[in-house]
């Protein structure tokens, strides 16, 4: 192309016409010009360095004796050396054994199972709870006490709770013993948690298994497979009244004593229809909605013009409580789509 444009500039000895008719911008050609031609490269020998192929096996069959075949490079190499023998550097060794698909984590490593995630749910009060423990300030830096919750997840009804000065298994055993002896729960119990030491412990998988109580753990490393017992510490650690730290356990026991009071049957909850889970662990919360709908009614009739979508409704507890939803399955296109009186085929 070069050639004819030039052929051509020559003749009309206009060189931008010339580059026009062979649809080649002027600075292209001129910079085709200034270009020096390739020169074939010359194909690279044989290092000097290299070993030979007969060096190099000799190399792999030192590293695969019995003796090396379980020690890292680094071993072999010092071996060698306090025996009089250099076979090439280290470096080389690794090289040889990347060639031959040999370079991989000789040690045994960990693996962690995959922990399938559970989902959970509960349609009434007493079948699935959740428990954990967190930690308070006490009197000093350094001094904290343990507090243990458990909480049934459709009512969110704190059915036991104690505090301690320390996070030990015995006493979550005692805990959880106290608590079903208490509310006498259906068989289909399930029990909730995450995988803390105490959680998995021998006291507390024994003590579910002897009770036929179903025992359900979080995955590893994933705070939200817990979500009712984080939510509970977090209202418990940012009530108004909450001191932040404890003069003692004894004033911490008396503190949350009221606390645990008011939570069961003063606190209206977001999550339940604004009632209080002490109305919805035992059965009341019809009751309630029937009175608060009286109450709606006669509002409504008396003055209809401030309700502009109707009759107001009070808030119903949700009817299921779930411990990861399973995410809703989309709908199957049908094979065949009737539109406008045509049948079209997908």
């Amino acid at each position: 192309m070069r050639n004819a444009i030039a052929e051509v500039a020559e003749v009309t000895r206009n060189t931008s016409a010339a580059c026009a008719a062979a649809g080649v911008a002027p600075a292209t050609y001129y910079r085709s010009l200034k270009e020096r031609p390739q020169r074939e490269r010359q194909r690279r020998g044989t290092p000097p360095r290299r070993l030979s192929q007969e060096e190099r096996e000799r190399v792999l069959l030192v590293l695969h004796e019995d003796r090396f075949v379980d020690k890292p490079v680094r071993q072999v190499y010092a071996t060698l050396l306090d025996e009089d023998v250099y076979l090439g550097s280290e470096r080389t060794m690794y090289r040889i054994l990347e060639e031959n698909g040999e370079v991989k984590e000789r040690r045994d490593q960990l693996r962690h199972p995959k922990h399938p995630k559970p989902e959970l749910v509960a349609t009434k009060p007493n079948e699935v709870w959740s428990w954990d423990t967190t930690k308070v300030r006490g009197p000093e830096k350094g001094v904290t006490y343990w507090v243990y919750v458990i909480i049934d997840i459709y009512s969110r009804y704190v059915v036991g709770w104690t505090i301690a000065e320390r996070e030990d298994a015995e006493i979550a055993e005692a805990l959880i013993a106290q608590a079903i002896a208490a509310q006498q729960p259906s068989k289909n119990l399930v029990i909730h948690s995450d995988r803390g030491g105490i959680m998995v412990s021998n006291n507390v998988t024994d003590l579910l298994i002897t009770l036929g109580v179903k025992q359900s753990l979080s995955r590893p490393r994933v705070s939200n497979d817990n979500p009712y017992s984080e939510s509970h510490f977090k209202t418990m650690k940012n009530a108004p009244i909450y001191p932040g730290n404890f003069g003692s356990i004894q004033d911490a026991r008396n503190y949350f004593q009221r606390f645990f009071d008011w939570y069961n049957t003063e606190h209206y909850h977001t999550g339940i229809g604004l009632m209080t889970p002490f109305v919805v662990h035992y059965g009341l919360a019809e009751t309630c909605l029937k009175a608060r709908q009286s109450v709606l009614r006669k509002a409504f009739f008396e003055h209809p013009e401030r309700f502009v979508r109707g009759m107001p409704r009070p808030r119903k507890p949700p009817e299921a409580a779930w411990i990861n939803a399973p995410a809703p399955t989309k709908p199957k296109m049908p094979p065949h789509t009737v539109a406008s009186g045509k049948t079209s085929v997908r």
